[in-house]
C-alpha cells in the first residue's frame, strides 16, 4: 500500500494529529520494539495518551490504558514465573466481552505466548479436543465455565477469575517486560456450523496497511467511544479491538448482549460506533425505537449475511451509519457495503478496500464473467498462514479461496450466494439457498428464516425451509411456497417449510444447519 495514501486516511481520521514530543516517540518506539499485535497495540496507546479510559463495562467501572497495561504485565510475569508459560507455548482463553479476556490475551503476546481464542459455545467435550489438539499449556476461563472446563488434559492448567486476579495482584515485582524473542500470535477457532472447530493462524499487522484498509471505508477516527457486542473470541469482535486500540478509543464492553441494555449503554456513553453481528441488529430492531436515538455514526457488521431488508429497515430507525464487512477467519476481509451501497442493493457485500484484490473463478481457475456465479477468491495483507493442523486453503496468484461462491455486477458490486458447500443440485438445476432466504425475509410476519438442501430420493436434493415467526403472528406452508414460486424458479420452491420458534445458533449468531438438518434424519 502506498505511502501517501496511507497517511492521508490516518490524517483524515485524526491519527497524525501533534501531540507533545516524548508522548509521541514512546508511542513510535512501543511499535518498533513490540510489533503490531495486541500487545503492542495496547503499548503504544499507553504511551501517546496513559490516562485516557481504555473500557467502560456493563456496570460503569473504566480503566485506563495504563492500568490496563500494568494488569496485563502483572498477569504476563506469573503466567511466566508461576505457571512456567514461555515463548512458544499456547494460552487458551475462554471468556465474554470484559477486561479479563483482553488482560489474558495481551499477558500471553507479551511473553511470545501464542493466544487461543475460546468459542464460548463450546460443549465440554469440544473444549477437551480443543485443548488437546491446540496443545494449551493454560486456559484462562470467565467462572461461569467452570463445569465445562473440568475435563480438559491433564497437563493443562485452568485459571478462572478469581485465580487470575490472585495472579495480577501476586505478581513478582520486576522491570518492565522486555519484547520477547518471538512474536506471540493470535490463534481464532473457525465457527464450527457444519462439524469440529480449527485453529486459523492469524498474521501480525506489519504497519499501518491494515488498519488504514479498514478505516478508509468505515469512518472511525481516533479518540471515538466504541462499543465492541461482536464476541472478542470471533475474528469481527477480535478485528473491532485491535482497530480500537490503534485509535486509541474508549471501549464500552458488556459480557452479555441486551438489545435494550446495549441501546442504553449507547446513549449513556455517547457511543459513536457499534460493532456487532447481523443478528444482534435484527434484535435491536425488534426493541422499542430509542428516544432519544443513539448519536452513532457508524455501525459496523460483519460475521453472516445481511437478510432481506435488515439493512434498508435498520438505516431508516438509526440513520445511514451502517457498514457492512464480508471476510471471514482465513481471509480477514474482501469487500465493504456502505450506507449508500446497502439503500441500493440492500444484499450487496460491497466492494473490496485499497490494497485489496477479488476474483470471481470457475472450476478450473479461470475468471468467469460479469454477473455471473463462480469461487470468491481474495488477496490482502491479512490472509491466514494455515490451520493449526498443517492443512490450507486453495490459493491461485496469491488469492485465497473463500469456500464461498458469488457474482460481480457491472457497477462492481459484490453479491456473496453462499458457500459453495450449501448449493445444492435438485433435479440437475443449480440452487442456491441463500436467494431464497433472502426473499422469505421480506415476509412481514417472519422474524428469521434459515433455507437448507437436504436429502430427496427422486430429485437427490430439496430445500428446506425453517420458520421462526413475529409474535401473534401467522402464516401458511403453502403461502410460503406460492410466494416463493411468484418470484424464483420452480425448482427454488422450498417442498418442506417448517414453523420452529427459533433458529439454533452458535455464540457468534450464525445459524447451525447441521442442526436443522436433524429434522429429516
Amino acid at each position: 500500500m502506498d505511502l501517501p495514501f496511507i497517511a492521508a486516511t490516518l490524517t483524515r481520521r485524526g491519527l497524525l494529529t501533534p501531540g507533545g514530543p516524548i508522548r509521541v516517540v514512546s508511542q513510535l518506539n512501543a511499535l518498533r520494539r513490540w510489533g503490531w499485535n495486541l500487545g503492542g497495540e495496547l503499548r503504544q496507546a499507553a504511551a501517546r495518551e496513559p490516562d485516557r479510559i481504555a473500557l467502560i463495562d456493563e456496570h460503569g467501572a473504566t480503566t485506563t490504558y495504563q492500568e490496563l497495561l500494568d494488569r496485563a504485565e502483572r498477569l504476563a510475569r506469573s503466567l511466566r514465573s508461576g505457571l512456567g508459560v514461555r515463548a512458544g507455548d499456547r494460552v487458551g482463553v475462554l471468556g465474554r466481552n470484559h477486561h479479563g479476556l483482553i488482560e489474558a490475551i495481551v499477558a500471553a503476546m507479551l511473553i511470545g505466548a501464542d493466544a487461543v481464542l475460546v468459542n464460548t459455545g463450546l460443549s465440554a467435550a469440544q473444549l477437551s479436543t480443543v485443548a488437546e489438539e491446540q496443545g494449551l499449556r493454560v486456559l484462562v476461563h470467565d467462572a461461569e465455565f467452570g463445569e465445562r472446563v473440568v475435563g480438559l488434559p491433564s497437563g493443562v492448567h485452568r485459571v478462572d477469575e478469581r485465580a487470575q486476579e490472585a495472579l495480577i495482584a501476586g505478581a513478582a515485582p520486576g522491570d518492565r517486560l522486555q519484547p520477547p524473542e518471538r512474536d506471540g500470535r493470535t490463534i481464532v477457532l473457525t465457527s464450527g456450523t457444519t462439524g469440529a472447530p480449527k485453529g486459523a493462524r492469524r498474521p501480525t499487522p506489519h504497519g499501518f496497511g491494515p488498519l488504514v484498509s479498514i478505516i478508509d471505508r468505515i469512518p472511525l477516527r481516533a479518540r471515538n467511544t466504541i462499543m465492541i457486542s461482536a464476541p472478542i473470541f470471533h475474528t469481527w469482535g477480535y478485528a473491532a479491538l485491535q482497530v480500537s486500540f490503534a485509535l486509541r478509543a474508549t471501549i464500552v464492553l458488556h459480557r452479555r448482549f441486551d438489545p435494550a441494555t446495549t441501546l442504553a449503554a449507547l446513549t449513556r456513553h455517547r457511543c459513536d460506533a457499534l460493532f456487532a453481528v447481523p443478528v444482534m441488529l435484527q434484535r435491536l430492531m425488534e426493541a422499542p425505537p430509542p428516544q432519544p436515538r443513539p448519536p452513532l455514526k457508524v455501525v459496523a457488521v460483519s460475521g453472516s449475511a445481511l437478510p432481506g431488508n435488515l439493512a434498508t429497515s435498520f438505516m431508516d430507525r438509526f440513520g445511514d451509519v451502517l457498514y457492512n464487512l464480508y471476510g471471514s477467519t482465513e481471509v480477514s476481509w474482501a469487500s465493504i457495503a456502505g450506507p449508500a451501497e446497502l439503500r441500493a442493493a440492500s444484499t450487496t457485500a460491497g466492494r473490496p478496500p485499497h490494497g485489496t484484490r477479488l476474483a470471481i473463478l470457475d472450476a478450473d481457475g479461470h475468471p468467469v464473467g460479469e454477473g455471473q456465479v463462480g469461487r470468491i477468491f481474495v488477496g490482502n495483507e491479512m490472509l491466514f498462514e494455515g490451520y493449526t493442523s498443517g492443512t490450507g486453503r486453495e490459493s491461485r496468484d496469491g488469492l485465497l479461496d473463500t469456500g464461498d461462491l458469488g457474482r460481480v455486477t457491472a457497477d462492481g458490486l459484490l453479491f456473496v450466494d453462499g458457500r459453495a458447500d450449501d448449493m445444492i443440485v435438485s433435479g440437475g438445476e443449480n440452487v442456491f439457498p441463500s436467494e431464497v432466504e433472502d426473499l422469505i425475509a421480506r415476509l412481514p410476519q417472519v422474524r428469521e428464516v434459515a433455507v437448507i438442501g437436504v436429502p430427496d430420493p427422486e430429485y437427490g436434493q430439496r430445500l428446506a425451509a425453517f420458520l421462526a415467526l413475529h409474535p401473534d403472528e401467522t402464516l401458511d406452508p403453502e403461502a410460503v411456497r406460492e410466494y416463493v414460486r411468484r418470484y424464483l424458479a420452480r425448482f427454488s420452491v422450498p417442498r418442506d417449510v417448517v414453523f420452529v420458534k427459533y433458529l439454533p445458533r452458535n455464540a457468534t449468531g450464525k445459524v447451525l444447519t447441521r442442526e436443522l438438518g436433524r429434522f429429516f434424519d
